[in-house]
């Protein structure tokens, strides 16, 4: 297989599609699974392609791990719109849109964080981070109640997005259809915003 790539305009599309297969791979069978070679193979390259641009797998994982946190960070850290905007759909929106248009992405999400990958860890206390800025700034707004607790209510947020996530194929079994299919998604998001924003039970009940 030629390496001809290394040398020309094609070396960022190598690059693109050699993290491409790594992070497929990662997300299906773990990092720990994944050879070298499957992923070359995987991408259409050759193995020296692929330690070339990465050297070696911890290269490579580095390389994914930076991509999904600046993917996830990049998209969740904008700054919220300025009112009358519904800021709780506008991150609603934001977090299913990832999971429609990358969906690799979330499925190595969900397994960093079930087995406990420092990745898993770095991403939850980025997005925390996010989180409690962004339920602060409700608060400055007056959006909210000003005695809400809001470490819980940044970790609230995130388990709902995260938990469906990493429960993802029991969810499925559930709904009858993939998560990540386009009506429901819009379920979910739907759901998850009438949850943060109005709660579940009546003004007034006492259950």
């Amino acid at each position: 297989m030629s390496d001809a790539g290394v040398k020309t305009g094609g070396e960022p599309r190598n690059i693109e599609r050699i993290r491409v297969a790594a992070l497929r791979s990662f997300a299906l069978h773990g990092t720990s699974a994944t050879t070298m070679r499957g992923v070359a193979a995987a991408a259409g390259v050759s193995l020296g392609l692929v330690q070339h641009h990465f050297a070696t797998k911890a290269g490579l994982i580095s390389a994914v791990d930076e991509y999904v946190v600046k993917l996830f960070v990049s998209s969740l850290a904008r700054p919220l719109p300025d009112p009358p905007a519904d800021s709780v759909t506008e991150i609603g929106t934001r977090v299913t849109t990832i999971i429609a248009e990358h969906p690799d992405v979330a499925a190595y999400l969900s397994r960093a964080l079930v087995d406990g990958s420092p990745i898993g860890a770095q991403l939850f206390d980025t997005l925390l981070a996010v989180g409690i800025s962004r339920w602060q700034q409700r608060i400055d707004r007056g959006e909210v109640r000003p005695d809400i607790d809001l470490t819980w209510a940044a970790i609230n947020s995130m388990v709902l997005a995260l938990g469906t996530i990493s429960l993802k194929s029991h969810v499925e079994r559930h709904l009858g259809a993939p998560l990540t299919s386009p009506g429901q998604l819009e379920r979910w998001q739907r759901s998850v915003d009438t949850l943060l924003r109005d709660g579940l039970f009546r003004p007034g009940s006492s259950s």
